[in-house]
């Protein structure tokens, strides 16, 4: 049987999953905590914690730090995602300024 290949020509203009929404999703359920038990373990207001799982406050470093200490992996993965995030929803909402942006390439000799 013969591989095909397929390239993306076009870039998506879907955001990434906020990493609030994973933690509601994916990661509260497999453990089997409340957000008020978790709220309370990660020493954060419930409404701290609503809004992160919500998508509406962004993982902090102080809040990654938590996070990666919580779930048992590491924080600078938690940055990571609200990282990517951020910048391609940046990057969706200033799509046509930044367009208008003239482009300046450094020779090296």
């Amino acid at each position: 049987m013969r591989k095909v290949e397929y390239f993306v020509t076009k870039r998506s203009k879907r955001i990434p999953t906020h990493p609030g929404i994973i933690l509601k999703e994916d990661v509260l359920p497999n453990l089997g905590l409340s957000i008020t038990l978790t709220a309370k373990e990660l020493g954060v207001s419930r409404q701290t914690l609503h809004r992160i799982l919500k998508g509406s406050h962004p993982i902090t470093p102080a809040m990654a730090l938590r996070l990666g200490r919580f779930c048992g992996n590491n924080p600078a993965m938690w940055l990571r995602m609200q990282q990517v995030y951020d910048l391609k929803k940046a990057e969706i909402e200033l799509e046509d300024e930044l367009k208008k942006i003239p482009l300046h390439v450094a020779r090296v000799h």
